[in-house]
């Protein structure tokens, strides 16, 4: 079977076409022209393009095979995109969501299609100059606040979690969430460091942090900004890991992800965007500097925050490589999550020996 078979068999894994026809047709009404494609740019839930008649849509969906725990949860994460529709954050319109498994085999939902750019690989030529380049980084602070100011009590976020205990249970979760990756990967190689880290991490948690909403997964190529400068967030996507927690885990990994032009090469060039490193983009610290004067919360220990984001992406990384062993991906990124997760966790324990600050 050559590359677009493979390609071909996963798809089919991830939609019967004709069934999702049919339920459209059922839900929306009927359309004369209808088109699914995948969306190959993310790398957990799988992303689903839709056109049908003069729309289009964007299908969310969990991948197929076996999932960790929680993970994976788009019933979940539709609910928190529903309640935040009339609030100041922006998102994409909801249209459908569905726990019956007849149409394409799994929970899913549905929303609008937004136009713009995601800044993923390379900066789009219109937000090529300073002061664009500093917009973009105003408008992803200033949004990531507008999320951690939301009433989640009035918008009907108050039973989405539990924010007493977040940040121990987050260490504790993340352990796991490596263990479960571990009962498959160790056979191929092990990470040594990602104990010491752990247990650090369980060391050092912060006495008290604030109570509010959280994305879980909040980063630049996470958002869309408008099609035209000047630069305007649109839209914030992949709310899978969202609930009620301490805001300052989002900050942290946020700030994991963003280069500066001085920064040593990144432990996965495949997810880290190198376009902030360009003149012009603000700096980790005058990012922490406006969301502290946005939110009035402080980011006192960003060693913590640091470390715990790098170590979630461990995790992360490692289960990438456990569904790639078991063949329940397609994803070129898997693969090499066995190289990438030992250099992500040189990392992280560069971070907690104070090697690598903000």
């Amino acid at each position: 079977m050559d590359g677009n078979d493979d390609a071909q068999a996963y798809f089919e894994r991830l939609v019967d076409v004709d069934s999702l026809r049919s339920f459209l047709e059922a839900e929306i009404g009927p359309a004369e022209q209808f088109d699914v494609t995948r969306h190959k740019a993310g790398h957990s839930n799988e992303t689903l393009f839709v056109t049908w008649g003069d729309d289009e849509y964007v299908i969310r969906r969990p991948p197929p095979g076996e999932i960790a725990d929680t993970a994976h949860d788009v019933l979940r994460e539709h609910h928190v995109v529903e309640s935040l529709q009339d609030t100041d954050v922006p998102l994409p319109e909801t249209v459908i969501a569905t726990d019956d498994h007849d149409v394409i085999g799994c929970d899913f939902y549905m929303v609008e299609r937004l136009d713009g750019h995601v800044l993923r690989d390379e900066e789009p030529s219109v937000f090529a100059a300073p002061e664009h380049r500093k917009r973009i980084g105003e408008e992803l602070v200033d949004t990531l606040a507008a999320i951690h100011g939301i009433d989640y009590e009035a918008v009907g976020l108050g039973d989405f979690g539990r924010p007493k205990g977040f940040t121990e249970r987050q260490v504790d979760r993340w352990q796991k969430q490596l263990d479960w990756a571990f009962e498959v990967t160790a056979a191929e190689r092990t990470v040594p460091p990602l104990e010491t880290v752990g247990e650090w991490l369980e060391a050092n948690v912060p006495d008290s942090y604030p109570h509010t909403l959280v994305h879980g997964d909040y980063k630049l190529d996470n958002v869309m900004y408008g099609p035209t400068p000047p630069p305007e967030l649109v839209g914030v996507f992949d709310w899978e890991l969202s609930t009620l927690g301490d805001p300052l885990t989002d900050l942290g990994w946020m700030l994991a992800y963003w280069r500066e032009a001085d920064d040593d090469p990144p432990a996965i060039p495949e997810l880290t965007p190198t376009l902030t490193e360009a003149e012009g983009y603000p700096s980790r610290q005058a990012l922490v500097d406006r969301y502290e004067a946005q939110t009035g919360i402080s980011f006192d220990n960003p060693r913590f925050y640091l470390a715990l984001a790098v170590y979630k992406l461990c995790g992360l990384g490692e289960m990438f490589f456990r569904r790639y062993l078991e063949g329940n991906s397609d994803d070129d990124l898997y693969p090499i999550m066995e190289d990438r997760v030992p250099a992500l966790a040189a990392r992280a324990q560069r971070i907690i020996d104070g090697d690598e600050t903000l």
